[in-house]
Parts: structure tokens; C-alpha cells; sequence
């Protein structure tokens, strides 16, 4: 088996995955975790909550994969697609090496409230069983960039198999 700890991308009030108001999330469907409603920053930057290689990037999203497979999407916001990168800096690229607590991504959470979107950002255990993630943090807590929030323990394809 391995593990990875998951860290907090940004600063804010974790939510149980079922509180994003948004089915995709809600429902677990790309996979369980936790999200964090941020404060309403005019300018606030989003850091790894992993170390490992940048598969996916988009302005208002990243996915991170680990040595170990593991894979962390951070989404900010919902509905942010719609925005076409509007007031998000990137500052990786795909493929991409980078460390937990490196920066990803400045937005601004004021912003895209002001346009009517929840800044409600998931932090999500790709493709994993619910029963692999161990809380670290429970929703209705505080927690700053680089709280862990769970634990990943992903058995072996062949533990998985059986």
C-alpha cells in the first residue's frame, strides 16, 4: 500500500464534498475528497497540495499526479470554465514537476462571487473508493494553505483485485 497526504491548497472553511453545490462534486463522481470555501480575496494565490507531476492544467484548474499514482484535481470555483481564464494567473504548465506548497494558480474569489459563481473550490482524490481517504480535517474547520486534510491509502492493483 501506499499513502499520500493531501494538503490544503488555499486558506479557508473546509466542506464535506457533499456540500458543493454542484452534482459533479456532490455526487463523488470524478472521485471523494473535501472542499474549502476561501475568503473573498481580491487577489489570492492556490499552492500544491501534493508534490508531483502537473497532468492537467486549465486557469481555473489543476491535477497533480504523484510518483505513487495518486492523482489530486483542485477545481476553484464552479461554473469558472465559463470565464475562459478571466482574472486567473497560471503559474505552472502541463508536465510540469512541482512541490507541495508551490503556487499554482492567482485568483481572485471576489471576482468570481461578483459574477454570480460559488468560489467553492474541491480538492479531489481522483478516482479513489471513499473508504481509501482517512480525514484529517473535518468540515466547519478553519484551515490555512498546507493543512492536511486526509490521508490517501491506495492498496496495490493486486490488493484492489482481490
Amino acid at each position: 500500500m501506499s499513502a499520500l497526504t493531501v494538503g490544503a491548497p488555499l486558506a479557508g472553511r473546509v466542506l464535506a464534498m457533499t456540500e458543493v453545490p454542484d452534482p459533479v462534486f456532490s455526487e463523488q463522481m470524478l472521485g471523494p475528497g473535501l472542499a474549502i470555501d476561501p475568503p473573498r480575496a481580491e487577489r489570492l494565490d492556490v499552492f500544491a497540495p501534493i508534490t508531483g507531476t502537473v497532468r492537467t492544467v486549465l486557469p481555473h484548474a489543476v491535477a497533480i499526479q504523484a510518483d505513487s499514482g495518486h492523482g489530486v484535481l483542485v477545481h476553484l470555483g464552479l461554473n469558472t470554465v465559463e470565464m475562459q481564464g478571466t482574472g486567473f494567473i497560471l503559474y505552472v504548465a502541463k508536465g510540469e514537476v512541482v512541490e507541495a506548497g508551490q503556487p499554482l494558480i492567482s485568483w481572485s474569489p471576489r471576482d468570481v462571487e461578483n459574477t454570480g459563481r460559488s468560489v467553492v473550490t474541491a480538492v479531489v482524490a481522483l478516482q479513489a473508493e471513499p473508504e481509501e481517504l482517512e480525514f484529517l480535517t473535518e468540515p466547519g474547520a478553519d484551515v490555512q494553505e498546507g493543512t492536511p486534510l486526509y490521508i490517501w491509502t491506495r492498496p496495490t492493483p493486486a490488493v484492489r483485485a482481490q
